[in-house]
């Protein structure tokens, strides 16, 4: 399955619906050299989001209402993305309340579902914020990082045993950021 904004930092994405969540968050401008940020242009935003629901819908098996982007929805899913990154990150003293709406109905499983509301940018965020709901019911949302990489920033699921990894691949982000703290200690004086 792919997730566009996912695959082109080459990261694995996160188990059924959250992936959405992640790819809506790896459309930044990230990897080096330096892909451009996909809702940044309204052409490359609808693109985007057609190609993640396909994904959303063979992924969760629920089928998805096609979602039409405005010039005007880019400002405020961008702005929306950032305060999920800040969520991500859980850095903040006091993140951003990420407010939507969503509708619950009583299926015939006798489940109650989420399904996301709304058009445009809301429906956006109304699923990613269904999806976040659902990854933490499930335990699956600690797992849902942003690499420590302040240069990188891609959005990983981190499959380690212990839930401990910081980068999105050691190899790069970590091994440089490693380097970075080993000269800056090798300059400092002895105390």
């Amino acid at each position: 399955m792919e997730w566009p904004a996912t695959a082109r930092g080459s990261l694995t994405p996160a188990p059924g619906g959250l992936a959405f969540v992640q790819d809506l968050l790896n459309t930044i401008a990230m990897g080096k050299p330096r892909m451009p940020d996909l809702l940044d242009d309204l052409g490359a935003a609808q693109e985007w989001l057609d190609a993640a629901l396909a994904s959303w819908t063979r992924a969760t098996g629920r089928p998805h209402t096609p979602i039409t982007l405005d010039g005007q929805d880019l400002e405020k899913l961008r702005a929306f993305r950032t305060d999920l990154q800040r969520a991500v990150r859980a850095d903040d003293a006091e993140p951003a309340p990420l407010t939507t709406t969503a509708t619950l109905r009583l299926g015939p499983d006798g489940r109650i579902h989420a399904d996301p509301h709304g058009t445009g940018w809301q429906r956006v965020a109304s699923l990613s914020i269904v999806e976040t709901y659902e990854a933490q019911r499930t335990d699956l949302w600690r797992r849902l990082k942003s690499c420590r990489n302040d240069r990188c920033a891609a959005a990983f699921y981190d499959r380690s045993r212990n839930n401990s990894g910081v980068w999105h691949d050691v190899h790069t982000c970590g091994n440089a950021a490693n380097l970075r703290a080993s000269r800056a200690r090798r300059r400092s004086p002895s105390a």
